[in-house]
């Protein structure tokens, strides 16, 4: 008789944490186990599997392209285990929320806020990834993701966010040496390939021609503020979610005062409300609540 090739509960939890912490020993600690029970672990799901799921580094590992395919499925099959035992015996001490939102996002806004939801919602552990390109956030299960641009490639069912206002920042000096928008063109300019609202944008609001400008291009704003921070030119604000990230590189504006409206918003998308697990839907409502009052541009009143 063919034995089932279904893996044991066990190892699927153990593979579960390591993937998503990329760390045996920090799976081990949130496990209660020791690093070397999760290698072991891991090394029998493969063996169950005939599959390696991980590359092992020195001091991190990283998933295979098996073991970034085989984890989507794992994550749903443990959240839908997690939810029938809620269900049929009563809520465990705690219930795990899968959500992914764009770096900028989760950094600017997300993690200051985080407190404030762990604090309202302790039976809730908030598990957070982020992304940046169209291919993080199709081919990853999470149970809500928050997008910027066209809500409806990701989800049927999306709410508004916030959406943002840019202005130029640099390095004091270099921001010093700027007096008028026409001074920004003598100096490099960080360009973030994927936003449809960028310099091009900045240049028609302040009504100068852009014809001479050097642009730099990165892949998130992320990227231009660490460049910007080191002095290799002038990157694009995109407050308020980029707040705290320019202030972390010591970025201040360019042209005090001057501010110009973007042209797309973040949102949360989801499958359907009524589809919604308990903790996504208390995830839901207090963003949504937190929303609301954020000292933001496109800020829901």
């Amino acid at each position: 008789m063919e034995r089932t090739r279904i893996p044991s509960l066990n190892w699927l939890r153990v593979f579960e944490a390591a993937a998503r912490t990329e760390s045996f020993a920090r799976a081990a600690v949130e496990l209660s186990m020791s690093a070397p029970a999760v290698s072991q672990q891991v090394k029998a799901l493969e063996a169950h599997l005939g599959a390696e799921l991980f590359t092992r580094h020195a001091h991190a590992v990283r998933l295979t392209e098996a073991g970034r395919a085989y984890l989507p499925s794992v994550q749903m099959s443990l959240v839908s285990l997690e939810t029938s035992t809620a269900g049929l015996f009563g809520r465990g001490r705690e219930e795990r929320l899968y959500v992914q939102a764009v770096h900028i996002f989760a950094q600017g806004v997300l993690a200051p806020l985080y407190s404030d939801f762990t604090t309202r919602h302790p039976g809730i552990k908030l598990v957070l990834t982020t992304g940046n390109a169209v291919g993080d956030f199709t081919h990853a299960f999470s149970d809500l993701k928050i997008i910027f641009g066209a809500p409806s490639a990701f989800g049927p069912a999306h709410d508004r966010l916030i959406g943002e206002t840019l202005y130029p920042v640099a390095r004091p000096e270099i921001a010093a040496s700027i007096r008028t928008p026409a001074d920004l063109l003598s100096h490099p300019l960080l360009e973030v390939a994927t936003h449809r609202a960028g310099w091009p944008h900045v240049f028609e609001s302040l009504r100068i021609l852009g014809a001479g400008a050097r642009f730099l291009m990165v892949d998130s704003t992320v990227m231009a503020a660490a460049l910007a921070g080191q002095g290799a030119g002038v990157a694009l604000a995109r407050a308020p979610a980029s707040d705290p990230i320019m202030a972390a590189q010591g970025l201040v504006p360019c042209l005090p005062g001057v501010g110009v409206m973007g042209l797309e918003y973040y949102h949360l998308v989801y499958p359907d409300p009524g589809t919604l697990r308990r903790p996504a839907r208390a995830f839901r409502a207090w963003l949504m609540e937190r929303m609301r009052t954020f000292d933001g541009p496109g800020a829901q009143v």
